[in-house]
């Protein structure tokens, strides 16, 4: 493994490795649901939010119970409250299951909601790391060949269509295109895109409901 990989990340570099927008990051730090690892006093200044590598590895897990698993915002702030004392590990090292949009959560070998006997969903947080540390060490590798491509990979966005060399699923800049943005609107929700990949992921999603 890269021995050079950086710890400390912009909410930039965040947004871009684990899929969330810059806007959901502000969002979630103002509500103080997500605080950054060094943030300060003053938001408003340049840097103002900086990740820490185990920020991005719970800021992905929340990404897939919110966006993935269409966990509310209100249940995650009380899963939030009812595992705080496990302090800052609470969303890297737990082992997490998600139940009808609920989330499971093992503490000592105990499941803290009943089992119904319907499929629960583990959240790996093996995989999870594995895939940041890829994500970090290709960060800085995306060239011109994967600018304006779509791709697929495996345990990537739940092998759904991504923009090249990001995780950025193409359903998700569908989803902006249709409520009305514009592609600087999109770019500006998403900062490493540039307008090649707002049109290439278009017209992928346009040909594949074609089809």
């Amino acid at each position: 493994m890269n021995k050079n990989i950086i710890s400390a990340y912009t909410e930039d570099q965040a947004s871009k490795l684990t899929g969330l927008t810059v806007h959901q990051l502000r969002h979630w730090d103002r509500t103080g649901f997500f605080t950054p690892s060094f943030a300060a006093e003053n938001r408003r200044t340049a840097f103002s939010r900086i990740y820490s590598f185990r920020d991005l590895l719970s800021l992905q897990v929340l990404k897939a119970l919110r966006v993935d698993m269409g966990c509310t915002l209100q249940h995650l702030r009380e899963v939030n409250e009812s595992l705080s004392h496990l302090g800052d590990d609470r969303w890297s090292k737990t082992t997490l299951y998600v139940l009808n949009r609920k989330v499971v959560f093992d503490e000592e070998g105990q499941l803290k909601e009943p089992v119904s006997g319907q499929a629960v969903l583990q959240i790996p947080l093996r995989a999870v790391r594995k895939n940041m540390h890829s994500a970090v060490e290709a960060m800085s590798r995306r060239d011109n060949m994967d600018i304006g491509r779509i791709e697929k990979k495996r345990n990537v966005s739940h092998n759904a269509a991504v923009i090249a060399g990001t995780r950025i699923p193409v359903d998700t800049i569908k989803r902006f295109y249709e409520d009305g943005f514009s592609i600087q609107q999109i770019i500006e929700q998403y900062p490493a895109l540039k307008s090649e990949d707002i049109e290439a992921a278009i017209r992928y999603s346009t040909e594949k409901s074609a089809a």
